[in-house]
């Protein structure tokens, strides 16, 4: 099943790597993949294109069936394996119902967290507006709040006691802001979530190959 499974990605890429961890946890190790530059501008390559439009990562084919949005790849790794590997959607209905909402609710934090840091990186500083500097600052503050109090009210685990859908969808984004600069002291709640799951076997098994290597060169995220 693994070696019919097809994935162009980049390392450090929360999408990419939300795919591969979901890849782990259905115990589907052995998946054909190729790891692609972002720096280099192999995600525009005509290899992606064919199977992504949009020129973006990940790039994920399972047979004839291309699913590219991260976060459906996962939906559909979980469906057509349901019986293999880790459940990651209970079939509770009140469990199943906060997974799914915590699973779309992660993409905000990761949306203001590319807002925040794409602004830093691409504008210079000479032409950067204080206004937008403080906007984009205060909804990525705000956000990360909400993710310490729901940590506070369910956790360990984002859904409750059990690792789920909506871990495999949100820890990517929060591992990528703890290495650009996230204070674990000012959220301790993540900082301890964090920690927790970076030691998962799937997670460890699939973390960005360039952090291991190299530590982060900007924190842009530490006044948050």
């Amino acid at each position: 099943m693994a070696k019919d499974m097809f994935l162009l990605w980049g390392s450090g890429s929360p999408p990419c790597w939300r795919v591969m961890i979901a890849l782990e946890e259905k115990n589907l190790q052995g998946y054909q993949h190729k790891l692609l530059s972002f720096e280099k501008g192999e995600h525009k390559s005509k290899e992606v294109l064919d199977i992504n439009p949009r020129g973006q990562l990940p790039a994920f084919r399972h047979g004839t069936n291309v699913v590219n949005e991260s976060f459906a790849a996962c939906m559909y790794l979980e469906n057509q394996f349901k019986s293999q590997g880790n459940s990651l959607i209970p079939s509770d209905p009140a469990e199943q119902a906060l997974v799914y909402q915590r699973s779309f609710e992660a993409l905000n934090l990761h949306q203001k967290m590319v807002d925040l840091i794409t602004y830093t990186r691409r504008t210079p500083e000479e032409e950067r507006h204080e206004e937008a500097v403080k906007r984009n600052k205060e909804g990525a503050t705000a956000e990360l709040q909400i993710w310490e109090s729901h940590l506070q009210k369910t956790g360990p685990y984002l859904a409750g006691k059990n690792f789920s859908m909506a871990d495999v969808v949100f820890f990517p984004t929060l591992a990528l802001g703890f290495r650009l600069g996230l204070s674990q002291k000012k959220y301790p709640k993540l900082g301890g979530y964090h920690d927790l799951l970076k030691n998962r076997p799937s997670i460890k098994a699939s973390w960005p190959t360039h952090w291991l290597q190299n530590p982060p060169t900007m924190d842009p995220l530490k006044d948050l």
